[in-house]
């Protein structure tokens, strides 16, 4: 079974990087006429993206004390602070031309991606021990 990288700073540049590329995709111009027209697609790319940002918090926090993880603790913070990130995307897409923002389906996804990412990772954890 491979492992994952032990070192916290990891998982954090990893979330980091995320962030990062979240937000220069937010400040793109809406897609126009290069997404396919399937109905909600948005919706699903929204819950796959905050999945893998959910799985990527969970284990920075982890990996910070990974003797005794508190895993009502760590999937609480990933939850809100991911949902508070999501909020904050859809809010800087109503600055952006092209986007709509302030779509309240859009950031549900985020939330349920993120919390499943979350969810996944501590059923997954083990590989980090």
């Amino acid at each position: 079974m491979a492992r994952l990288p032990r070192n916290p700073k990891f998982w954090l540049a990893g979330f980091l990087l995320w962030f990062a590329v979240l937000w220069t995709f937010s400040s793109f111009p809406g897609p126009g006429g290069y997404a396919p027209p399937i109905d909600h697609l948005d919706k699903v790319a929204h819950f796959g993206y905050f999945f893998g940002g959910g799985g990527l918090l969970s284990a920075w926090l982890f990996r910070l004390r990974p003797d005794r993880p508190r895993w009502t603790v760590i999937l609480s913070i990933t939850i809100l602070a991911l949902a508070l990130i999501g909020g904050l995307d859809e809010w800087h897409q109503t600055f952006t031309p092209g986007r709509s923002g302030n779509d309240p389906f859009d950031w549900l996804a985020d939330v349920l991606g993120a919390a499943a990412g979350g969810f996944t990772f501590k059923r997954l954890h083990r590989r980090l021990k």
